[in-house]
């Protein structure tokens, strides 16, 4: 019986691609780095955050914060010592931080565009610095408080080359909670958020917003 050999084609496999005339060559990568921009595992970050509650939770403590106090105070030109109008906002900021013990903070510090932005950065942090060392005074640990490196002139509400009262400022922001860890938290977060607000009354700055930024000089 006469045997007959079948000799098949061969079929390429070492490279391929979807784009014509595109060849992805991953033979000395880890699978999946042609997808991988460099964030993989911030998508698990994320979802831990969310799922702990922490995530959402500091953003709404934040905007709870924006709506009972104010956040800003300003200053003098070329100054980084508080007025009595910055200290009346600071002493309620205080207040209200003391309802929340568990809840961090962080106090960003704002220059206007006059001068350069080497010594802005600088002026910014010593401000920064002044409304952290006042609120320290009113009870609250230094622990929970942290000084931003400055953002100088790079943040303005009003965008001028000229003094502008208003873009040489503070802002205290809510930044975390003391204990992260879920455990630690043991799923408080939410009835942290959500406490009653002891002092209970809009705070009588809110009234007069725009008092601390009025001046100008």
């Amino acid at each position: 019986m006469k045997k007959t050999l079948i000799i098949l084609p061969l079929i390429a496999l070492g490279a391929c691609s979807s784009a014509p005339g595109q060849v992805f060559k991953s033979y000395f990568s880890e699978a999946g780095a042609l997808v991988d921009g460099g964030n993989f595992g911030n998508a698990n970050m994320n979802n831990t955050q969310i799922m702990t509650g922490e995530k959402s939770y500091v953003f709404d403590l934040s905007n709870r914060f924006a709506n009972e106090v104010l956040t800003t105070v300003n200053f003098a030109f070329n100054d980084a010592r508080l007025d009595a109008g910055a200290q009346d906002t600071l002493r309620e900021q205080a207040s209200w931080i003391r309802q929340f013990p568990e809840v961090k903070f962080k106090v960003f510090g704002h220059t206007d565009a006059v001068g350069s932005n080497r010594y802005n950065r600088r002026l910014g942090l010593r401000r920064a610095n002044a409304v952290v060392a006042y609120l320290a005074t009113q009870g609250i640990s230094r622990d929970r408080l942290q000084a931003v490196v400055s953002y100088g002139e790079e943040q303005p509400l009003i965008v001028t080359q000229g003094r502008e009262r208003r873009n040489r400022r503070t802002v205290t922001e809510v930044s975390g909670f003391v204990g992260t860890d879920p455990i630690d938290m043991d799923g408080k977060y939410a009835e942290i958020v959500y406490r009653e607000y002891i002092v209970g009354a809009v705070p009588s700055s809110k009234l007069s917003s725009v008092v601390s930024g009025a001046t100008g000089g």
